[in-house]
């Protein structure tokens, strides 16, 4: 009797000791668990601060090291980036030696140009295709384009892409305009992003990947290349180099007409053209910021299509250079006064007055007809190169710009008038 009681007790003491062991491991497990969240969520917020001091640094520099006007460019490097030969990558370095201000991955800069034969400098964009993050040198990647489809015998090809690849060496200096551009990647969104080239329409975008990759975002990104075949893409050991060694970067090759050289699975994943098709088998989900630059067709086509899938317009974002790349806002025309004309413009400068009748597209049009000369460059109102003053009216926008114009001036290739106007040229 004796001998069971003890060994009752014996065990009542036993377990109320497992019981007490048990409560201590489990505060303890609890208290290590709880020590290692805040942990993570310390380095997750020092890691937070951290980009947010370095992008602050970034504006900082951008604003402090920036410049007006021109400031020449040594062409310290040339180097063909595609099999075809038609594109090559300009390297510059400023000829004064100074420092260059970091730049918004997807910006250009604006060159202007002596041309041989020509009676004034030649103004135009051309995207950075590097990555913000270096900061010895500026990069464009610039195709050479042929005549125009089905042009007559002796047509020429595009007069500045031409006179870069055939004319410009290592050592020219050239004029150029500070980084700008409101096509850029938003770099304070978390959001999941897909990235649309087309063509040599891959350098402001191939911008973003590369800053994507060096700031290690945890972003969802994907990147898809649109071309005709393996010899008219470009660049593609460095978009590999990043796409291949992160999980959740991704890429996707389109060719539209690949060869019998191209093998599919390793050079490219889609035959045929790049639509919301595609983007939704990869994808899954319209729940991304798309970034596009390419071709006028293409771009016109993937955002009507991207639209029609129910993608908000804001998480729309498209580089436009030149007219037929524009997207037109809709807009109600004033009604034409008689004899078709809604407005008189004046060129106050160069006295000339002209009736406005809808038949140029937009000011700067309008001036060209005249022989009234405006500087201009991308002819999209991104550049900003044709602001002009405007002393008398109104004017509105075929196109959103891509930022605000200075208060009394018009950027007038993508400006029509409201009414009449007078324009300080």
């Amino acid at each position: 009797m004796v001998l069971t009681l003890q060994l009752i007790g014996g065990f009542i003491l036993f377990a109320a000791l497992a019981q007490a062991v048990s409560g201590l491991v489990t505060q303890f497990s609890y208290a290590r668990t709880s020590r290692q969240m805040a942990n993570r969520r310390l380095a997750l917020f020092e890691k937070r601060a951290d980009i947010l001091i370095k992008r602050a640094e970034i504006d900082r520099e951008r604003t402090e090291l920036t410049w007006s006007g021109k400031r020449k460019f040594r062409i310290a490097e040339r180097r063909i980036a595609n099999e075809a030969g038609d594109i090559c990558s300009f390297y510059l370095t400023p000829h004064d030696g100074g420092a260059l201000p970091p730049f918004l991955p997807g910006q250009f800069l604006t060159f202007e140009l002596n041309i041989p034969d020509r009676p004034t400098p030649v103004v135009r964009c051309y995207s950075l295709s590097d990555s913000p993050a270096v900061r010895d040198h500026y990069r464009v990647s610039i195709k050479r384009l042929g005549p125009p489809p089905k042009a007559d015998p002796g047509t020429p090809g595009g007069l500045v892409s031409n006179f870069f690849h055939l004319s410009l060496k290592e050592g020219d200096v050239v004029d150029v305009m500070a980084p700008a551009g409101g096509f850029h990647l938003d770099i304070h969104s978390e959001r999941a992003v897909a990235l649309i080239a087309g063509g040599v329409g891959l350098t402001p975008v191939l911008s973003m990947l590369k800053w994507l990759a060096d700031h290690d975002s945890h972003r969802e990104t994907w990147f898809f290349y649109a071309a005709r075949n393996r010899e008219d893409i470009a660049l593609l050991d460095e978009i590999r180099e990043i796409t291949d060694n992160r999980s959740h970067f991704h890429l996707v090759i389109v060719f539209s007409d690949p060869t019998a050289e191209c093998v599919e699975g390793k050079d490219y994943n889609v035959a045929g053209f790049l639509t919301a098709d595609v983007l939704k088998h990869y994808l899954g989900n319209s729940n991304y910021e798309f970034y596009i630059c390419g071709p006028p067709p293409m771009m016109a086509s993937i955002t009507k299509q991207l639209e029609e899938w129910g993608v908000p317009e804001e998480d729309i974002r498209f580089e436009a250079f030149g007219p037929a790349s524009v997207k037109k806002v809709q807009k109600t025309e004033p009604a034409a006064a008689e004899g078709g004309a809604t407005a008189n413009v004046e060129f106050a400068r160069s006295g000339k007055t002209a009736a406005w009748d809808g038949t140029a597209s937009n000011l700067l049009e309008l001036a060209d007809a005249l022989g009234v000369r405006i500087n201009s460059g991308c002819r999209a109102g991104n550049c900003g190169t044709c602001a002009t003053a405007l002393k008398q009216g109104k004017v509105s926008y075929v196109t959103k710009p891509s930022s605000k114009p200075a208060q009394g001036t018009a950027l007038v290739c993508i400006a029509c008038p409201d009414g009449d106007v007078v324009l300080d040229v």
